[in-house]
């Protein structure tokens, strides 16, 4: 696949250029292979990394029965995770993986799920929550590393998409907005007034890097709230939830589990999740994270979405705003 193949089959806009990296497009050298618990039905799932060719993108093979491309085209808003739909099947709480695939440069990969029989009528499957955070996944990759993905006869130069305007997206008094910069930036905030040991918390990283990644944002786990946990369970949610790959906060007690990797975890899981959802953006084994300056006030994986879906140009409105 030459670079100006490449570059006529993605979809670009005026917000966006994509440009070269002057490197190729990579791999991971070997298989991972993890099993673990879901975080929702608190079944087992296994999931295999593979190597893959250059220009195939990272992609979903379902039990060896369907493929779903990590791709906004394919995404579909649920509570509390992100989740891919294709080929009649359903993949819940894909962030956590695909920030670290992202984040560590795993531009093609095959991901082999298998659910040891824990189907429902929807063919619904779930990636294994882990420790709660991408930690896990990103030791597994750099312990395997990383090779030149190759392609037929030769190589393929990865892009990366730059930010060539500001633009935002909002729900309410949530919102995402990016602005052109020299490399990657993400600040985020959140704000939970009601429960005192969180409040409002502001995370900036340095330019985002490998290193960066693994040390400052990767370790985050995923959070909840103590007294919000027996209606999440009541609507099917959160059924593998547990100290073992949650902290959890109580309003009037503060953190129940501690002790926390940072001070301001909560936040910095944010930025983990962001990555995750961004990284739906590329295509081809091209980088989904957009060179800019992103600044990300009270988002999810809702609004995440709406912010590449607006990056893709698939949000035709005259306005980024939309209400919930």
């Amino acid at each position: 696949m030459a670079l100006r193949d490449t570059l006529k089959a993605l979809k670009s806009s005026n917000f966006i250029s994509w440009k070269s990296t002057g490197k190729l497009q990579k791999t991971i050298a070997s298989f991972i292979e993890k099993t673990g618990k879901t975080l929702h039905s608190g079944k087992l799932t296994k999931v295999k990394l593979l190597p893959e060719l250059a220009g195939q993108g990272r992609y979903f093979d379902c039990n060896s029965e369907g493929v779903i491309q990590a791709s906004i085209t394919f995404a579909e808003e649920t509570p509390l995770c992100t989740t891919l739909c294709g080929d009649g099947f359903k993949i819940r709480t894909v962030e956590h993986l695909l920030s670290a695939l992202e984040a560590t440069g795993v531009d093609n990969c095959r991901i082999m799920i298998s659910d040891f029989d824990d189907r429902t009528a929807e063919f619904l499957l779930q990636i294994p929550i882990l420790d709660g955070s991408a930690r896990e996944w990103v030791e597994a990759i750099e312990q395997v590393g990383l090779k030149v993905a190759t392609y037929q006869d030769g190589n393929c130069e990865k892009l990366v998409p730059v930010l060539n305007k500001p633009m935002h997206v909002c729900r309410n008094d949530s919102f995402i907005a990016a602005f052109p910069a020299e490399d990657v930036r993400i600040s985020y905030g959140v704000s939970f007034p009601q429960v005192p040991a969180i409040g409002c918390q502001w995370f900036s990283s340095a330019p985002l890097d490998v290193s960066f990644y693994a040390k400052q944002i990767a370790p985050a786990r995923t959070f909840c709230i103590y007294e919000e946990v027996e209606r999440l369970r009541d609507a099917g949610l959160i059924k593998g939830g547990s100290t073992e790959n949650a902290i959890i906060c109580s309003v009037d007690k503060g953190w129940l589990n501690p002790p926390l990797r940072f001070h301001d975890e909560a936040c910095r899981h944010k930025v983990l999740d962001l990555i995750g959802d961004l990284s739906l953006f590329g295509q081809y084994g091209c980088q989904g994270l957009p060179v800019a300056h992103i600044l990300a006030y009270k988002g999810g994986h809702a609004l995440h979405a709406d912010f590449v879906r607006r990056l893709a140009g698939e949000c035709l409105t005259t306005s980024a705003c939309q209400t919930a």
